[in-house]
């Protein structure tokens, strides 16, 4: 049993998630600290041990910022999202399934013979189109960047029906046979939603979506998807994609999004099993019951 569980005591699984998919994009500082990536794949298999059905889409951005900046590569972000070139997209597709996927895979692994490690290339799970960006009101180029048009979950079904845990690299094949470097929160998303998960958790480095950044840092604790419609335009570039991801999500039938810090040793059980854990949730119009 993990530290995490120890301290929630006997606090019982919510039933609606014995047996379900729990997508999960595990990215920022957990990803780069050696404490905090442990301490992550020791809940990803306590989820697995109590009978969830976890699925981790992983990003990179740091470690694909410093190998470009090693390389002598430009580093720029418009709208939220990395321009990718084609030079860019090279050290993408290296970093990513080549050195986060391995690490993290190897990590889970520890536990078990529990984590598989897979692309959204592999067997056309994840196919994207050319994502459109706008600042100020204008078109911006952001190149091979993809937004997602079509999820095939076939593959990474049978690997949960295997018992194993899928770790996804989010790299999607383009119809004519491009690769674009698509967004992990979004490409978490919309897994989940091919999934018919029960829950899409998002891990940030910071508290959770804040009411009024910059002017305060007070955490949204809930909120509904008119709600959260209502406050993305003004949303910060770097929580943008984020909370664009929660907000499909629950739209097209996920049950609840979580934002949660994953500058937090064990975020991920917590905020699963503690309804007043910190971070915001998305839910539904129609959800009533509060906490």
């Amino acid at each position: 049993m993990t530290a995490a569980r120890e301290s929630l005591g006997s606090s019982p699984w919510p039933p609606e998630l014995r047996g379900s998919v729990v997508v999960v994009k595990y990215g920022g500082n957990a990803m780069v600290d050696a404490s905090l990536q442990r301490a992550f794949a020791e809940d990803v298999v306590e989820l697995w041990r109590a009978g969830l059905r976890p699925v981790v889409v992983h990003g990179g951005g740091p470690q694909i910022s410093a190998m470009l900046d090693r390389l002598g590569l430009e580093v720029r972000f418009e709208a939220g999202l990395r321009v990718t070139t084609p030079e860019t997209m090279e050290v993408v597709r290296m970093v990513l399934t080549g050195r986060v996927q391995r690490e993290l895979v190897g990590c889970i692994n520890a536990h078990g013979p529990f984590a598989v490690g897979m692309t959204g290339e592999d067997a056309h799970t994840m196919t994207a189109r050319r994502r459109p960006a706008w600042v100020d009101g204008r078109p911006v180029d952001i190149g091979l960047v993809g937004d997602i048009v079509d999820v095939n979950p076939d593959t990474v079904r049978a690997l949960l029906d295997q018992g194993r845990i899928p770790v996804l690299s989010p790299v999607a094949r383009g119809t004519a046979g491009e690769v674009y470097n698509v967004n992990a929160d979004l490409a978490a998303s919309a897994l989940a939603t091919a999934l018919d998960a029960e829950r899409l958790v998002v891990l940030t480095d910071v508290a959770g979506l804040y009411a009024d950044w910059p002017h305060s840092t007070e955490v949204v604790e809930r909120l509904t998807v008119t709600e959260l419609d209502e406050m993305l335009p003004g949303l910060a570039s770097g929580m943008l994609p984020k909370m664009e991801g929660c907000l499909r999500a629950v739209r097209s039938g996920v049950r609840r999004a979580h934002v949660l810090d994953g500058r937090e040793p064990h975020a991920l059980l917590r905020g699963l099993l503690d309804r007043t854990g910190p971070g915001t949730t998305v839910v539904p119009d129609e959800e009533t019951d509060r906490p």
